[in-house]
C-alpha cells in the first residue's frame, strides 16, 4: 500500500458513505495513519460506524459541505483531503437542482477555499463517468466540480494544496446499486431493463479505494486519473441475477445514457495511458509541477467509452459480483 498516509491526518468528506467507509477501512489496517477525521451530516450512520470500527485514531465531525466555517474548522491540522460528498442519486438531483447545486457545487467551492487557507498538503475529489458529456443535472455538477477542483491549483500559488480528480463508474456494493433493484424485481416476476443495449463500466469498492489512494500517492496537482475497469451489459446482469425470470424493456428515462464515457476524444489529446489506467493531464498549468514520469501518448481520436471498452465481464464474473454484493449488504 501506498506510504503517503503513515502518520497523516486525513479529512473524508462524506465519509460515512460507501466509499468513505471501504477508504477507512482499508487505511486504519494498511496505511498507519495518524488520525482520519469522517465528515457527514448523519448523527446516526457516524454512530454505527463509530460502532463498527471502535478505533482511537477516527474521529467524527457533524457537518455539511454547504457550510463554509464548519469545513474551515474541520480542515485544521489536516494533511490529506479525500472529497466523497455529493448529492449522487439522478432522480434526486432532477427533483431538487438546486440543492444539488448547493452540494455539489458550493460545496466544492468551500472545500477549495478551507484546503487553502488551511494549507493542507493533497485534497483529491470523487468524481463519476456522468460528469463527461452530461445528460442529467448530477452529471453536470460533477462536471463543475471537476472543473473548480483541477483550477483550484491555481489559488495555491503554485504551492500546496495540490488539486487533483478520479473518475470512475458504477461501484458495486455502493448504496443505489442495480442489483438490490434486480433482486427485488426477481420476487415479483419480472425484471425492468431500460434497453437491452445499455453497457455500464464496472469498478468494486476495494478497487476504487485502492485507485483512489494509489492516485494520491503520485498525484502532483491537476491531473484526473481514470482506471482501467471492465463494462458489463445491463441484460447480462440481470440475466446472471435471474436467468428465467422475465425481462420487460421499458426504454430510457430522462437523464439516462445508453452508454458512459470516462475520456473523450479532446481529453485524449492531453492524457496518457499506464498500466493502471489513464492519466489527464491539466492543459493549463499556473504552477509548477513535474508531470507524472512514463505513460504512452494516446492515438488521435482515442475514446474510452463503455460499449467499445476492451475488458468485458463475463456471466461467470457478473454471478460472482452478484455473490460479492450480497455479502457486502450483509455486513
Amino acid at each position: 500500500m501506498p506510504s503517503g498516509f503513515e502518520g497523516k491526518t486525513i479529512l473524508v468528506t462524506g465519509g460515512t458513505g460507501s466509499f468513505g467507509q471501504k477508504f477507512t477501512e482499508i487505511c486504519l489496517r494498511e496505511c498507519q495513519p495518524k488520525s482520519i477525521r469522517i465528515y457527514s451530516r448523519g448523527e446516526l450512520m457516524q454512530m454505527q460506524m463509530s460502532q463498527k470500527f471502535d478505533d482511537p485514531r477516527l474521529s467524527f465531525l457533524i457537518g455539511d459541505v454547504r457550510d463554509r466555517n464548519r469545513l474551515y474548522r474541520a480542515m485544521r491540522g489536516v494533511d490529506i483531503v479525500v472529497h466523497a460528498a455529493a448529492m449522487k442519486q439522478v432522480p434526486s438531483c432532477e427533483y431538487n437542482p438546486i440543492e444539488a447545486v448547493k452540494t455539489n457545487i458550493d460545496g466544492t467551492v468551500n472545500l477549495i477555499d478551507a484546503a487553502v487557507d488551511n494549507n493542507v498538503n493533497k485534497v483529491m475529489l470523487i468524481s463519476t463517468d456522468k460528469a463527461v458529456h452530461p445528460v442529467n443535472l448530477y452529471g453536470a455538477t460533477k462536471m463543475v466540480a471537476e472543473k473548480l477542483g483541477i483550477q483550484g491549483n491555481s489559488y495555491s500559488g503554485g504551492k500546496t494544496p495540490w488539486f487533483s480528480c478520479v473518475r470512475y463508474g458504477n461501484v458495486i456494493g455502493s448504496r443505489g446499486s442495480v442489483i438490490p433493484l434486480f433482486k427485488e424485481q426477481q420476487k415479483k416476476g419480472v425484471i425492468t431493463i431500460t434497453d437491452e443495449k445499455m453497457t455500464r463500466f464496472w469498478i468494486s469498492l476495494d478497487q476504487g479505494v485502492r485507485f483512489v489512494m494509489n492516485s494520491i500517492e503520485i498525484m502532483k496537482g491537476g491531473e484526473i486519473f481514470i482506471p482501467k475497469i471492465p463494462s458489463m451489459r445491463l441484460t447480462d446482469l440481470a440475466n446472471a441475477i435471474a436467468p428465467n425470470v422475465k425481462k420487460e424493456y421499458i426504454g430510457i428515462r430522462a437523464g439516462e445514457k445508453l452508454h458512459e464515457v470516462l475520456l473523450t476524444e479532446d481529453e485524449a489529446r492531453n492524457a496518457k495511458e499506464y498500466d493502471h489506467g489513464f492519466i489527464i493531464e491539466p492543459e493549463h498549468r499556473f504552477w509548477k509541477q513535474n508531470d507524472v514520469i512514463g505513460g504512452k501518448v494516446l492515438p488521435e481520436g482515442f475514446r474510452y467509452a463503455s460499449d467499445t471498452n476492451k475488458i468485458w465481464l463475463s456471466t461467470e464474473d457478473l454471478k460472482k459480483i452478484v455473490a460479492l454484493d450480497e455479502s457486502i449488504t450483509k455486513e
